[in-house]
């Protein structure tokens, strides 16, 4: 007779199969910005996370990209972003090589574009963490295969899909949330700004002077909003932006490669601290989010890091599911 796991994994593949249309349009596709994709689109990638998470824990396998291969450029250092795509292709069947500056002839001159015609000879997809956007843009434009932004200086859309599966499971819903950002304008916050307008979030942005997210990418995002059904506001008083939020979220105040202005920012972001106080001004129920490294006694603190409302370690680990959802989508 069938042995229990035989039918779990018979039912998995009979579900996966009458759902997949829903994620057929995404294969082939790049994953450079959220700006890419529809709303539906990008939840049909949350809940897709969502459901290979429960599969996991279900000790279910999911061997969607068996005999797959993912090159992963790093020209910046990482922790979750290397691990969750390393193992995250495992558990999907395939395999990840890790290729630093060091290892390739990017770091000795050869242009983007030989390399990315190359690598697509030999990978189904290609990661890249670097330090400019453009670098991803004229390697997807040149490589045969799905090119995924594992972050730029201008964007981190990988971690935004992390933080709406975090959301969706704590919130039950994200349609209609009020999200408050407190903090640097930098490349989370801008990918959480598409992300956030083009879930129907009601997004609150509080950065100090001269700290404010790119103009264009705001103006952007309240396009998105005005579609989706959300807002999108920028402001500097981070009270403003925390009252009567259901999720609060903040970023390190110092990027990578930003840490000779480590002092200077620490003086313009005194008053950006999310700490207990700034909390009590959220809903009772509101959740803290940080995409880590967390600098604790800057932009948070330990308190907060470690309270019953912090749900920043579920985002971590939802980084592994996030990323299996979006190589399964376009790969």
């Amino acid at each position: 007779g069938f042995s229990v796991e035989l039918l779990l994994i018979l039912l998995y593949y009979y579900s996966n199969e009458t759902r997949s249309v829903r994620f057929v349009s995404l294969k082939g596709r790049d994953f450079l910005t959220l700006k890419d994709f529809t709303g539906q689109e990008i939840m049909d990638m949350v809940n897709l996370g969502i459901d290979l998470k429960a599969k996991l824990k279900a000790g279910i396998p999911t061997p969607i990209l068996t005999g797959k291969s993912l090159g992963m450029i790093f020209q910046k250092a990482s922790t979750r972003t290397r691990v969750s795509f390393e193992v995250g292709m495992y558990q999907l069947g395939g395999q990840a090589l890790f290729l630093s500056s060091h290892d390739l002839q990017i770091g000795r001159g050869e242009p983007i574009q030989d390399t990315a015609r190359v690598l697509s000879r030999y990978v189904d997809g290609i990661l890249i963490r670097t330090f400019s956007h453009k670098e991803v843009e004229d390697l997807a434009k040149y490589a045969d295969v799905p090119v995924i932004n594992g972050l730029t200086d201008d964007f981190h859309p990988t971690q935004v899909i992390a933080d709406l599966i975090t959301i969706q499971e704590h919130k039950k819903r994200i349609k209609g949330l009020k999200f408050a950002y407190v903090g640097d304008g930098n490349n989370m916050t801008h990918s959480l700004m598409i992300g956030g307008a083009k879930t129907g979030m009601d997004v609150m942005v509080a950065c100090p002077e001269g700290y404010m997210p790119n103009a264009e990418i705001v103006a952007l995002a309240q396009q998105y909003a005005a579609e989706y059904g959300g807002s999108v506001s920028v402001m500097h008083d981070p009270l403003e932006a925390i009252a009567g939020a259901d999720v609060v979220y903040t970023d390190t105040w110092a990027s990578m490669g930003q840490e000779a202005e480590k002092e200077i920012r620490q003086k313009a972001f005194a008053g950006y601290q999310v700490d207990s106080a700034k909390m009590a001004l959220a809903q009772p129920d509101a959740i803290f989010m940080h995409c880590l490294p967390a600098y604790r006694g800057y932009e948070v603190t330990d308190e907060v890091m470690e309270s019953a409302q912090s749900v920043v370690f579920d985002e971590a680990e939802n980084r592994l599911h996030a990323h299996k959802a979006i190589m399964a989508s376009v790969m």
